[in-house]
């Protein structure tokens, strides 16, 4: 049997995973902090209002309170599969009167225990443990992931919230310097120094900054919306705490990173698809065992007696064991397509792996990019604007003075009006170029102390049994 066995296993094939870099393409990145460093990176931004929605998102989430109770699901399962590695005991007991016609034809009283065992020389019933627990260490995984993704989002909406408040002032202010130009211009025009066409410029101007205030209200009460019903609530929840303006949080830019291989380590979805490899190796093994043949133990020792008082004498006394082996003979092929079914599936979780480990290399380097490339635009954005601001105060004094004309006032205050909002833009992209950075290094998730070991997924690749 075991002969027959070994030719019917088959043992899959792994090729190379491809070569992670040794060091991110950004060479201004400073060198190695560790993980700790983004625990509650939300706390770098130095918001309390902030912080205190995360932790509320964190709480209450819809979507983080399913993936809880997934892990506690996977976690029961794994138990279940833990337990079909020892004996199973049953106990039972039962009281028979018999008739017939009018007549008592007896009693009878029995009471036992039955108890069997599969012995797992195969390992079968050990692959089904190993593949539970690293279920279960994906499922927690997927929580860790879960919990970064809302903090993230959170972050995110907060941000964009800030910003669209940030840029509402900054239209409000414009509006009340254009208001006030035109009506410099509308006592021009009365004086008879200035045509009615200026009169109409500055007021198509002004409408056209006042047309932008509605926009950015509807940005702040839909992003209060999102802000609530990420932390569990109804949309319009959060509307009185968050009615009053704030400016939109920064984080400080000393932030160390990891080399890629390390970065890695630290996501929860790169973890979570290691789980699962491990799971689909344990399953490969699973199917492989239930080729081989299966032995058992059994028994059952009891008291049977009519009467109440005999149960307890030696002679009542009844027992039985059991050994027994089984093996398939003629399936059709169905355990054997059962393996390499198998087989394609850890083939599956090999390429979600590398699939995962690319995006979230491609995440990192993206957000370093972008971080990158804000801060310079930044910079430049707040010289252009403070170039735009002098330039259209001295523009409404010398139109005061009649020096220049009116088509260079409209068009200083257009170039100070779009570079104010530039510059809240950058700054708000820069802000959230730091959230996507964290989050596309883990987010500072730790994993659970439960959980089973992650494996080396290359180390696995081809040296499957």
């Amino acid at each position: 049997m075991l002969a027959i066995h070994g030719c019917a296993s088959v043992s899959p094939q792994r090729t190379e995973p491809f070569e992670i870099p040794a060091a991110w393409s950004v060479a201004d990145v400073s060198a190695t902090d560790g993980t700790a460093s983004l625990a509650q990176w939300w706390l770098r931004f130095d918001d309390p209002l902030l912080e205190h929605l995360v932790a509320q998102a964190l709480r209450a989430n819809t979507g983080v309170k399913s993936a809880e109770a997934a892990l506690r699901q996977a976690r029961a399962l794994r138990d279940v599969a833990a337990a079909a590695l020892l004996p199973t005991v049953d106990g039972s007991a039962s009281a028979q009167r018999g008739f017939a016609g009018e007549h008592t034809t007896g009693n009878t009283f029995r009471a036992g225990l039955d108890a069997s065992w599969e012995l797992d020389i195969f390992g079968a019933n050990r692959s089904a443990l190993a593949a539970s627990e690293a279920s279960a260490g994906a499922s927690a995984a997927s929580l860790g992931e879960v919990r970064v993704s809302i903090a993230a989002e959170v972050a995110l909406a907060y941000i964009t919230l800030r910003n669209a408040q940030v840029r509402l002032a900054i239209a409000d202010d414009n509006l009340a310097s254009q208001l006030e130009t035109l009506q410099i211009t509308q006592w021009r025009l009365q004086a008879g120094l200035v045509s009615s066409l200026d009169a109409e410029q500055a007021a198509s101007t002004a409408e056209q900054t006042r047309a932008q205030l509605p926009a950015l209200r509807t940005v702040i009460a839909q992003s209060g919306h999102a802000l609530a019903v990420l932390s569990g609530q109804p949309p319009a929840a959060l509307s009185m705490v968050l009615a009053e303006s704030g400016p939109v949080p920064q984080a400080a830019d000393t932030l160390a990173l990891n080399i890629p291989a390390e970065t890695l380590r630290q996501r929860p979805d790169v973890r979570a698809a290691e789980y699962q490899v491990t799971a689909a190796v344990a399953r490969v093994s699973q199917a492989d065992a239930a080729l081989a043949p299966s032995f058992q133990l059994g028994g059952s020792l009891g008291v049977a007696a009519l009467t109440l008082d005999t149960l307890a004498t030696r002679s009542s006394v009844v027992g039985a064991l059991l050994g027994s082996v089984s093996m398939p003979l003629f399936n059709g092929g169905a355990l054997r397509a059962q393996v390499r079914a198998q087989q394609a599936a850890l083939d599956q979780a090999y390429e979600a792996y590398d699939a995962v480990v690319l995006a979230a290399l491609q995440e990192v380097e993206d957000a370093l990019i972008a971080l990158r490339g804000d801060r310079e635009r930044l910079s430049s954005l707040r010289r252009a604007a403070e170039a735009a601001a002098n330039a259209a105060l001295m523009a409404r004094e010398r139109y005061g003075s009649g020096l220049i004309d009116f088509q260079t006032v409209l068009d200083t205050q257009r170039t100070q009006l779009n570079t104010q909002d530039s510059v809240a833009g950058a700054n708000a992209d820069l802000s959230a170029d730091h959230v996507r950075l964290y989050k596309a290094l883990g987010g500072g998730w730790l994993p659970d102390s439960n959980a089973a070991t992650a494996p080396d997924v290359a180390a696995t690749r081809g040296s499957l049994p």
